[in-house]
């Protein structure tokens, strides 16, 4: 049996969080999450996740801070989604530049972000 891909979101709201954990563990993927940015680099120090949801705004500083700490740590996910409230041309430059694959403004419609993730997850093919 093969084991579902592991999803980490990183989100500060709990109510978006734990919406977040039930959509995709029950669209069959692992879940963990993290509220912070240390607790991000707790996660990924224990298992790369295949892909990280990123909110950009958290209690103990940029989501994107995140992203440089984990790849000087060798933790980076393979894919990276930025998660925002701002549909800003500017953040999602430096969402981009940061090394996120696409960015997502909040809210994202639910079907939208499984069908989304699956892809994103998806082994590549050959």
């Amino acid at each position: 049996m093969t084991v579902p891909p592991l999803v980490l979101v990183v989100e500060d709201n709990a109510l978006v969080r734990g919406a977040l954990h039930l959509l995709l563990s029950e669209s069959g993927f692992r879940v963990s999450l993290a509220g912070t940015v240390a607790e991000a680099l707790d996660v990924c120090s224990r298992e790369v996740p295949r892909l990280m949801l990123l909110d950009l705004t958290l209690p103990d500083g940029d989501g994107l801070g995140a992203v440089a700490a984990l790849r000087e740590r060798g933790a980076m996910p393979p894919v990276t989604v930025a998660l925002t409230g701002h549909d800003d041309p500017d953040v999602t430059a430096r969402c981009t530049s940061a090394g996120c694959v696409a960015v997502l403004v909040k809210p994202v419609p639910a079907r939208e972000l499984v069908r989304r993730v699956r892809e994103w997850v998806a082994e590549p093919a050959g």
